[in-house]
């Protein structure tokens, strides 16, 4: 992940009903969620939700998939990682280090 993806991720996900969206289908998994699916379990409107997850698709957060007359999003996994590894990414100087629940061992 470069510079410019790692802001237009972090900024679709500086929204409350975006990244509760984004944390719900990655519980869901590989099957992910239809829109009407996700929109009520987060109490939400369905326009609403479809503006939302729009911003997601554009940041490559989650795909979509076209199933018969469903919509299917999904959280893409690899992208969260790149994400994740980009903010870690310089962590310890550089150095290679083991994450832990407090944080880098290594710092």
């Amino acid at each position: 992940m470069n510079e410019d993806q790692t802001v237009s991720a972090l900024g679709a996900l500086a929204h409350a009903q975006r990244l509760r969206a984004f944390r719900a289908l990655v519980v869901a998994g590989p099957a992910g969620l239809t829109p009407s699916v996700l929109a009520d379990q987060l109490g939400l409107a369905r326009n609403a939700l479809s503006f939302h997850l729009k911003e997601l698709a554009r940041a490559d957060l989650v795909t979509v998939e076209q199933q018969g007359r469903n919509l299917i999003y999904r959280a893409d996994y690899a992208r969260m990682t790149g994400l994740l590894g980009y903010l870690t990414e310089h962590c310890c100087q550089g150095a290679p280090c083991e994450l832990t629940d407090g944080g880098c061992a290594a710092c």
